[in-house]
């Protein structure tokens, strides 16, 4: 059996730098033709667009055996059980817990990239359910580890953290434990809690423990029968996923509104199932709540990353008392794209007709490190590295059988991958700096810190990726002299602030509401979701938008709310983003150092310490603040230029 070692990853130079550079326009040159289309089959997509996943495990078999030779290391754990309190048995059953932890990682990851470029598998599926376990085992039979630790006085873990044989590589890991000492439970309940799944002391992203419930609202996804549309030429094409988003920004309104009420039709057949689904999720994050005594679930997930809820709770009020510009946003949709009425079809097509760019992924490739070139050679060097191919970090293309949307899995000792679905778009484009940026965050972190406190917050999650964007977006709007090129990039910025600060703190608002009637004994049934979630986004749009019963349905499929309060971090992260992409436009080489320092530093520090030492406070209303003006000073240019 090939072991996969933890070992730090090397840091790129200039060398590699002026070689990636250099070589970027030749290397594209060389990439097979391809014209993405969701409808094909894996096969009629080159190789050179799949990522390489034999870089994790050769073959099926050798995951296998991996996972054999796993299951009976698993008990040489319990060997530690008792012994604790002896800094150097401390020191041993962590290395020997983390080196665990890091090969199962590897093991869950290789099945689950597996499934979502094949949904129908039912082998990927079942290996990824079988790693998953294994996960839940070990952080089962590690349960010892957190009674013994927060049973030891705080001088004599000062004492252990000052030896050279102690656990001080893990004291980011240790104290972080230690903080939520009042929430550990009896070793029974502890245990009866592991058996259910409880995730609030996970050491792993929480979107990779997918709960049965999850994994049922997943099965309803794959299982439907999409309606049959038709695409701009009048063909009659399949709707899916992948193909909705498209459909949505096409300039002939009978092609989107035929998408949309396809797509919520679809879904109307299945709400109860959805709101089940949903309802149980939410049952099940109050359940792990409750158990360790916290009010209410908010609570508790802000808390497992150590943050007050006043963070959630300031985003959403700041949101709110700005969402006027986002009405005269839609106001100017309305106008602009001369409708009586605007619906929710309407809310996302650009406003200007035959300029919409299209982007190849070679020229993608050569414009991404010029735009991110603020962020220093080494990250430009990261960067084209990771977006070359040949390297296997990235799965490219949509097909029949892929799951739709766009992710960074990161992969302590090897590189990050990506995930995407890309379709020439501007939007692709942009999606491809914000996956880079979740890449190159783990990798830099990877780099940097031992396993035990590589992983970053949720919090955290979404700041290099929409770092990128905002630096793209900046990148692109300067350099155009077009003036309906300039109106569509100004959309661009737009919506993408509409996008991910507005609708993500809508989803947000929506997640907390229906918490609250889980928490509140109030029976979750489809018709309050619907009357919930139209209530939201009739408040978000505001008076020129037109509230059709079937835009209620848009929750049912939105896969973000079943991921344990993490929407609020995409309106969080874009607002530190932006601030942190205008911090490094002004400051130079010196702002740019102390955001990467930022991201080296993984969790070795609370959230908000280390965001505050690149130079954003989210405690306060300002960030966002800012971002509400950045919303509100384009949409004054785009009026302007509208009507010159």
């Amino acid at each position: 059996m090939k072991t996969l070692m933890n070992r730090p990853l090397p840091r790129f130079g200039l060398l590699v730098v002026m070689l990636a550079v250099v070589g970027a326009a030749s290397a594209a040159a060389a990439l097979p033709d391809y014209s993405p289309d969701a409808n094909h089959e894996r096969g009629q997509i080159p190789d050179a667009y799949k990522w390489e996943l034999d870089q994790l495990f050769p073959s099926d078999a050798a995951w296998e055996e991996a996972m054999t030779a796993l299951a009976a290391e698993l008990p040489r754990l319990q060997e530690y059980k008792g012994r604790l309190g002896d800094p150097v048995r401390l020191r041993e059953c962590l290395d020997l817990y983390f080196d665990l932890h890091d090969r199962i990682n590897h093991a869950t990851l290789y099945p689950s990239l597996q499934t979502v470029t094949a949904l129908t598998d039912d082998g990927a599926q079942g290996r990824s359910s079988r790693a998953q376990a294994l996960m839940n085992q070990l952080m089962g039979d590690a349960g010892f580890i957190r009674s013994e630790v927060l049973a030891i006085p705080d001088a004599d873990m000062e004492a252990a953290y000052a030896r050279a044989d102690g656990p001080a590589p893990h004291r980011a890991y240790l104290d972080n434990l230690r903080r939520r000492r009042a929430r550990i439970l009896s070793d029974d309940a502890e245990r009866v809690l592991s058996l259910a799944g409880d995730n609030l002391w996970a050491e792993i992203d929480l979107n990779e423990l997918i709960s049965p419930i999850e994994r049922a609202f997943q099965g309803m996804l794959s299982d439907m029968e999409f309606p049959m549309v038709h695409d701009d030429d009048g063909n009659e094409v399949q709707l899916n996923f992948s193909n909705y988003r498209t459909f949505r920004r096409s300039q002939n309104r009978d092609v989107r509104r035929e998408a949309t009420e396809g797509m919520m039709d679809m879904l109307k057949r299945y709400e109860h199932v959805f709101a089940a689904t949903l309802a149980g999720q939410f049952h099940l994050d109050v359940l792990f709540a409750r158990a360790r005594n916290y009010d209410t679930a908010l609570e508790a997930y802000m808390d497992k990353d150590a943050l007050d809820t006043a963070v959630f709770d300031n985003l959403v009020a700041t949101v709110n008392a700005n969402l006027e510009p986002l009405h005269r946003y839609m106001t100017l949709r309305k106008r602009v794209l001369g409708l009586d009425e605007l619906h929710v079809y309407d809310t996302g097509v650009p406003l200007t007709e035959g300029v919409e760019v299209k982007m190849t992924f070679a020229e993608a490739r050569d414009l991404l490190p010029r735009a991110l070139a603020p962020l220093g050679e080494e990250y430009v060097a990261l960067l084209a590295h990771g977006l070359d191919p040949a390297n296997g970090w990235i799965d490219l293309y949509p097909h029949r059988d892929k799951e739709s949307g766009a992710f960074s899995a990161s992969v302590y000792g090897r590189h990050p991958y990506a995930k995407m679905n890309y379709q020439d778009t501007l939007d692709d484009v942009s999606t491809l700096a914000h996956e880079f940026g979740h890449a190159l965050h783990s990798h830099l972190a990877a780099t940097a810190q031992p396993y035990s406190s590589f992983r970053y917050v949720p919090f955290l999650a979404e700041i290099a990726s929409t770092c990128n964007e905002a630096l793209l977006a900046d990148y692109l709007i300067e350099r155009t002299t077009d003036r309906d090129e300039r109106i569509n990039l100004l959309v661009e910025r737009l919506d993408g602030i509409r996008s991910t600060i507005y609708r993500q703190t809508q989803f947000a608002e929506f997640e907390k509401v229906v918490h609250g009637f889980v928490e509140e004994g109030r029976p979750v049934t489809p018709g309050l979701l619907n009357r919930t979630y139209a209530d939201l986004l009739q408040k978000y749009y505001g008076p020129d938008f037109v509230m059709d019963d079937f835009a209620a349905l848009e929750w049912a499929y939105i896969p973000h709310f079943y991921y344990k309060y993490y929407v609020y971090t995409y309106a969080t992260g874009l607002s530190s983003g932006m601030a942190l992409a205008e911090l490094i436009r002004d400051g130079g080489p010196a702002a740019a150092e102390a955001y990467l320092d930022m991201l080296r530093g993984g969790c070795s520090r609370p959230p908000l310490e280390l965001l505050m030492g690149a130079g954003v406070d989210l405690t306060e209303p300002a960030p966002i603040e800012a971002a509400m003006r950045v919303f509100s000073r384009t949409l004054a240019e785009l009026e302007a230029l509208l009507e010159s």
